[in-house]
Order: structure tokens, then C-alpha cells, then sequence
């Protein structure tokens, strides 16, 4: 019988996915592997961060994206070494072999080498950093109501949001939110005057891959709901208490959420020399790693250097399911011995919502702003939302927290530790 190729994919991402899918009706063998059990729409997990939908309305399980494919296996596993020379891979449930192996691990949180910082402030790229997120903002705001010291209130009180891309700016506008519908309810011996909230930008400008329309109106809506924005201000450090900005300015908080760049995930046992700006795997126009012969890249983790692209193409979802449809043809046709396909991004725009009735978007050359634009922005994401539940589950949170100016999803499920406590329960000198 004749071998079928296998095609081993890293990853349960937009790329991941959208490839795999596209191999249905191949004869192939995929096997998809990825930590998670579940596929996260992470454009929304400020959301699930700020109370405004639960985890499992913005997360689908793997196997049932894939069911009734028959070509196609998924294991729950960690990816510890890639063997290029033997075309395996080590993992927690063992070695895998693979005849071809696409690479689509996505991105986390880049804090640029700062210890202090990823140590205490919030990242917000998985559903359990958003849960996170979510129980300190709300343990925090418990603790302020009974705060006998005005420094100790005064500090969590603040919240700060670093990095004035889409997710900095959607975050920022949503605790405001939060703030102006919801806390003088929940809250009602609480001093909103005494709630600040802060978005800090190092560059001049907010969403800085977006027009000049955009940037400014997205600004004025932050501004009129309240926060405060610092641009060309760079970050210091952070401590757990206090903020300290490069030009000397302190801002004390207890809560600091981390959205200021991504770096890629990249594996072990790969050549180093091929990794590019943003910890990001150096690719061909067919998505080929530098240097091998069958292992491919997608998505975030991917950099296609060209005259058009000397960074590589945006990390968005867009991207990465543009990349992952056009490396399933190319895959095949490799397997045919057949000719490969360049791949040519389409950007299909930008956009960024900053809170009700308040948005900004970009396609090609046309602009708009308000809440056409807020309209748009939220039936794009409905639609790109897997699963058909899901789809109606966020619909439905969004047609009741607007009519109703509420979130209902206020739960601390599991009290989060801040890592300095974690810390010193899990210190080995003292178990």
C-alpha cells in the first residue's frame, strides 16, 4: 500500500486550524498537537479579562472542530525538541515522527527582558491569564472598599494598561467602562473619582499600524470615557506597587496589565540563526523554514521577509488563516511533486473598538469612525468566532450588556496570587 505523508501540526491556532481543514479531502495523515484541549478566539479575551463574557463563549474544543475528519488525529500534549536530522519530535506523551511538520505555536507576551516586570505585571494572551486578570481586578476592587490606609487604596484603585495597540486600547476602554455602568452599582460606597485608569504608549501614537483618522479618534474616545493616556512614554519598571516611567513620573498600582509587544514561541532544537526580530522563525514565500527541507512556519511565529514586508506580515488572525490555506495547496502540490505558490497576503484592514457605540476602522483607503464603525467591528468578530453556540452565547452577552449597561460575568472563581506570593508558599527552603 502506498505511504501516505504525514503531517504533523504544532499548534490549535487560526493557521493550525484553517490548515488542517483545508487537508480534509487529502490523502494525508495530520496530527494536530497543541497544550490545550480547546482553540481560544483571543481577539476577545479582554472580554473574558474585564467580565464581559465567560472563557467557554470564546473557546471551541479541538476534536469537535475536526469532527468527522477522518485523516486527522489530535493529542493533548507538549512539544519539548524538535529533531530535524530524524524528523521526530519530542513531547510529554512521547516521540512523534513526521514526514512534514508545520510549526503554527503563535505568540506570547514579550516583555523585552524586564524580570521586574513579568514578574508582577498581568499578561492577557490565554484564557487562564484572562481569568487571572479578571479575578485580580475584582479582588482588588473588594480590597479597596476596606482599605483603612488612602496609599493602599489609592493603589488599587489605579489600573494601568501598557501598550496602546488594539488589545491595550480595547482593554483600557472596557475597564472604563466597567467603571462608568457598572462599579456604582456593585460598588456603591465606592469613590469613582478615586478610579483611574491609565493607558501608557511609548511611541506618539495609539494604534500605530492604523490611519492618522484612527489614531486621534480612538485617543478622544479614551479620553472621553475617562483614561488617561501617556504617550511617548516608555516603561521602567514595576515593582507590585508603583509603575516608574523613563521621564521620572511614578503611578502606584496593584494592577498593571501587560499589552506592549509578542514575541514568537519557538521551539527548541531548531538553528538558532534563523530566528529574526520578534523571536520569529525566518521563512520562504511558500511559509519554508530557512535551512530545511520540510518544516514549515505559519502565523505569528512565522517572519516572511520581503521588499514589501522587512517585518515580516502583521500578527493577526487574518494572516495566519490566509498563510494556513495557502500552505495546505502548497503541501499537496509538494507531495505531487507538483509547482508551489508564493503566498501574497490580502489585508482585509484594521480595526479597534474602544467601548460602546465607539469604534475605529480601516479598509484600504476608507475610514470610518463611531458606531457604524462599533457595528462593524462586532459583526467581524461574531463571524469569525468558531462555532455556531459560541456565535449565539457572545451575541447574546452583547445585546444584553447594552441594553442593560451591565456584565454579568463578575465571578471569582479562582482567587488569583500574585507571583511574589506564589512565591513564598512555593519557596523549596520552606517545605
Amino acid at each position: 500500500m502506498e505511504h501516505k505523508k504525514k503531517i504533523v501540526i504544532i499548534g490549535g491556532g487560526f493557521g493550525g486550524i484553517e490548515l488542517a481543514k483545508k487537508l480534509k479531502s487529502e490523502n494525508v495523515d495530520i496530527v494536530i498537537l497543541d497544550k490545550h484541549n480547546y482553540h481560544t478566539f483571543q481577539p476577545l479575551l479582554y472580554q473574558v479579562a474585564t467580565g464581559g463574557l465567560e472563557a467557554d463563549s470564546i473557546a471551541f474544543p479541538i476534536r469537535k472542530i475536526f469532527k468527522g475528519q477522518k485523516n486527522l488525529k489530535f493529542r493533548v500534549t507538549e512539544v519539548k525538541t524538535v529533531v530535524p536530522e530524524e524528523n521526530k519530535l519530542t513531547t510529554t506523551i512521547g516521540d512523534i515522527e513526521y514526514d512534514y511538520l508545520v510549526i503554527a505555536t503563535g505568540s506570547t507576551s514579550n516583555f523585552f527582558g524586564q524580570t521586574e516586570i513579568s514578574q508582577n505585571a498581568m499578561p492577557m494572551k490565554s484564557i487562564p491569564e484572562a481569568l487571572n486578570l479578571r479575578s485580580l481586578i475584582l479582588q482588588n476592587l473588594e480590597a479597596a472598599i476596606i482599605a483603612k490606609d488612602p496609599e493602599t487604596e489609592h493603589e488599587l484603585l489605579n489600573f494601568v494598561v501598557v501598550g496602546g495597540g488594539p488589545t491595550g486600547v480595547e482593554t483600557a476602554g472596557a475597564i472604563a467602562e466597567l467603571k462608568k455602568h457598572v462599579l456604582k452599582n456593585d460598588y456603591p460606597e465606592l469613590d469613582l473619582n478615586k478610579v483611574n485608569i491609565y493607558l501608557i504608549e511609548g511611541s506618539p501614537e495609539l494604534l500605530g499600524a492604523m490611519s492618522v483618522q484612527a489614531q486621534q479618534k480612538s485617543k478622544a474616545f479614551l479620553e472621553e470615557l475617562g483614561v488617561t493616556v501617556y504617550t511617548e512614554a516608555r516603561v521602567q519598571g514595576y515593582d507590585g506597587k508603583t509603575l516608574s516611567l523613563v521621564d521620572g513620573r511614578n503611578i502606584g498600582s496593584a494592577t498593571v496589565i501587560w499589552s506592549a509587544g509578542v514575541k514568537g514561541v519557538v521551539l527548541e532544537g531548531l538553528n538558532t540563526e534563523i530566528i529574526v526580530r520578534g523571536n520569529r522563525l525566518k521563512v520562504n514565500d511558500i511559509n519554508l523554514v530557512e535551512g530545511y527541507q520540510n518544516i514549515f512556519a505559519i502565523g505569528d511565529v512565522a517572519a516572511m521577509i520581503t521588499d514589501e514586508t522587512p517585518n515580516g506580515h502583521p500578527g493577526v488572525a487574518p494572516a495566519a488563516i490566509q498563510q494556513g490555506k495557502q500552505l495546505a495547496k502548497n503541501l499537496v502540490n509538494i507531495i505531487e511533486n507538483k509547482p508551489t505558490t508564493p503566498f501574497k497576503y490580502f489585508d482585509k484592514g484594521a480595526m479597534a473598538t474602544v467601548g460602546r457605540n465607539r469604534a475605529v476602522v480601516d479598509i484600504n483607503k476608507i475610514r470610518f469612525q463611531g458606531i457604524f464603525a462599533w457595528f462593524t467591528w462586532m459583526f467581524v468578530h461574531l463571524m469569525t468566532l468558531v462555532g455556531f453556540r459560541n456565535k449565539l452565547v457572545v451575541f447574546v452577552n452583547w445585546v444584553w450588556s447594552y441594553f442593560s449597561y451591565d456584565r454579568g460575568t463578575r465571578l471569582i472563581i479562582r482567587p488569583f496570587k500574585p507571583y511574589k506570593e506564589y512565591k513564598k508558599a512555593h519557596d523549596p527552603e520552606k517545605t
